[in-house]
């Protein structure tokens, strides 16, 4: 019996979906399950990880980017992210996110390095010295530049998220030279809907459909495949593989 050519590439995209998303995925799923989680936002730890050192003992400028693995179910597939800043000789760090209750911009509401819903930060970015006075003037006009503020603006899937805030950003400061976990849900949002063009950190190029389907291809980025928000690619600055839920794994 003859299979038409199309059904013939339906299966095989089929197959394709199921190896590269939905078995690393699931597999995830299933690891996440058997690990502790506090039960709601109310007994999670939120405290300090101890990442960074106290702000009075460190003069120099600092950035920083940040992620986490989010709570409970939700956390098998995504992080959120958020930047700190802090100018030279400051006594405290600045610490600026996006989160999905009343005004989405948040200035300083949780610690610097605070674990998010218990689960422990991971360092994305860390510029220190000059290089750090120089740009934080300018991260400081892309969080204000942010579009997406006011309350209701918020939208977990596919965005405008956390994760869409920091990568706008990233976009607006390009020497910041780092791209978010692939899962970073949200960070392929565009506001125009269908996106191309370049990468934010303007190494590579990038085609996206409201972050639910793209493209991007880039030296920073790596070679990403995006559907309906779940990231599958090859890091190559630093050879790894990016796999749904499991996120980045390599060197």
């Amino acid at each position: 019996m003859h299979i038409p050519y199309r059904m013939r590439l339906f299966r095989r995209f089929l197959l394709f979906f199921a190896i590269a998303f939905l078995l690393p995925l699931a597999s995830h799923a299933g690891w996440w399950y058997w690990q502790t989680h506090a039960p709601d936002w109310r007994r999670a730890d939120w405290t300090s990880a101890k990442l960074l050192p106290a702000a009075s003992v460190e003069p120099e400028a600092t950035v920083h980017v940040f992620a986490a693995r989010v709570g409970r179910w939700r956390g098998i597939f995504a992080h959120h992210s958020w930047i700190v800043v802090k100018e030279r000789g400051a006594s405290a760090y600045t610490r600026f996110d996006v989160v999905g209750w009343g005004a989405p911009l948040r200035v300083n509401h949780r610690d610097a390095d605070g674990r998010w819903f218990g689960n422990m930060p991971e360092s994305v970015v860390e510029i220190r010295g000059e290089a750090a006075e120089h740009l934080i003037p300018r991260i400081r006009a892309a969080v204000a530049d942010y579009a997406y503020s006011s309350p209701g603006s918020y939208l977990a899937w596919p965005g405008p998220n956390s994760n869409s805030f920091v990568q706008h950003v990233l976009a607006e400061v390009p020497e910041l030279h780092q791209a978010l976990p692939p899962t970073a849900l949200g960070k392929d949002w565009r506001d125009d809907g269908l996106f191309a063009g370049l990468t934010a950190s303007r190494t590579g190029i990038q085609a996206s459909l409201y972050g639910l389907a793209g493209v991007t291809v880039g030296w920073v980025e790596g070679v990403e495949i995006n559907l309906l928000g779940l990231v599958a690619g090859l890091d190559l600055r630093s050879p790894a593989l990016k796999l749904p839920g499991w996120g980045r794994v390599g060197v």
